[in-house]
């Protein structure tokens, strides 16, 4: 198994990165009834706002060519163009499990 772990920071204030943070967890909590490949998703907005990064996901693929099919799926890509306007910076980690 892959975990594939992903960290968003976004732009704007705090309400605006809030709402934005929850529509893109609720698109991507939905992925696995769509994608075949994907595992599980967990999916968390950042409650402390002393740090800098909003949303945090970790999902589990069979293996690495996996991680690639779900990120060019259609739904995978319709849910991050939720955040496309906003995303500041992404960080990733792709490892076997």
């Amino acid at each position: 198994m892959v975990k594939h772990i992903v960290t968003f920071k976004l732009a704007g204030s705090p309400e605006e990165r809030r709402l934005v943070a929850e529509s893109f967890r609720d698109a991507l909590m939905a992925l696995p009834e769509q994608i075949d490949v994907l595992q599980s998703m967990e999916v968390g907005i950042n409650e402390n706002p002393s740090e800098d990064w909003d949303v945090v996901l970790t999902a589990i693929v069979p293996d690495m060519p996996s991680v690639e099919v779900y990120a060019k799926h259609p739904a995978h890509v319709a849910a991050a163009s939720l955040i496309a306007g906003l995303k500041e910076s992404r960080a990733c980690v792709d490892y076997y499990c």
